[in-house]
Order: C-alpha cells, then structure tokens, then sequence
C-alpha cells in the first residue's frame, strides 16, 4: 500500500516533532537564502506555505524536559546518533510513540524506542 495512502487510513493519532518542523523550516528557509533573485523565491515560498498548512492538521510533540532528560541519558549511556535524531527519538520516547521513519540503521540504536518503515 501507498505509504501516504497507509497514513490516511491509520486508526492512530498522527504527530510530528517540534524537531521534524525546524529540520523542515530550516531547509526551505535555506534554499529561499540561496535565491537572490525575488522572482526565484516564489517558488520554494509556495512550499513553505504548504508545508506550514500541512503541518498545522497535526499534532506537534514538544522538546520538554521529559524529552531533554532521556536525551541527557542516553549522550550519557554512550548512544552516538545524530543530535536532531536523538531528540526526535527522545521525544517520541517521552510520549510512547512509534516513530516512523526510513531511518532504522540509527533509530534502532535507541533503547525501548518503537519504529516502523511503512515507505520501503
């Protein structure tokens, strides 16, 4: 099944990470720096727009401190992810999610953290 098409149909809450949104903002934000030219802009200001209406029908799961507590931990168990996948991960941990994401090779590295490909 189509992995948008499996979203949709999905029984369960659907969420996204404060962390998700500043890796997304921060590109689109980038790519628009890169274009000098103002006509050049509309274009990745379009998707921006977008991507902000699609994230507003979500729920957003914030950096808290149950979050930054896990993230502390487990630097200090040695876990040597990526900063920005850690805090997805320890967000999603804090809030007893499974995260999905294509990503198992580092996810997967995370104790107790529930994860599934639903794009492969």
């Amino acid at each position: 099944m189509e992995p948008g098409k499996r979203l949709s149909l999905s029984v369960f809450d659907k969420a996204l990470t404060v962390i998700t949104i500043e890796e997304e903002l921060r590109g689109w934000l980038a790519e628009i720096r890169r274009r000098h030219d103002l006509h050049r802009q509309i274009a990745p200001y379009a998707k921006l727009q977008r991507q902000v209406e699609t994230f507003a029908d979500w729920i957003i799961l914030p950096w808290d401190a149950d979050s930054a507590d896990l993230f502390v931990k487990l630097r200090h168990q040695g876990l040597r992810i990526g900063t920005l996948d850690l805090k997805i991960a320890c967000i999603a941990l804090a809030h007893d999610a499974t995260l999905l994401t294509r990503n198992a090779t580092d996810f997967a590295q995370v104790p107790g953290l529930r994860i599934e490909n639903w794009l492969d």
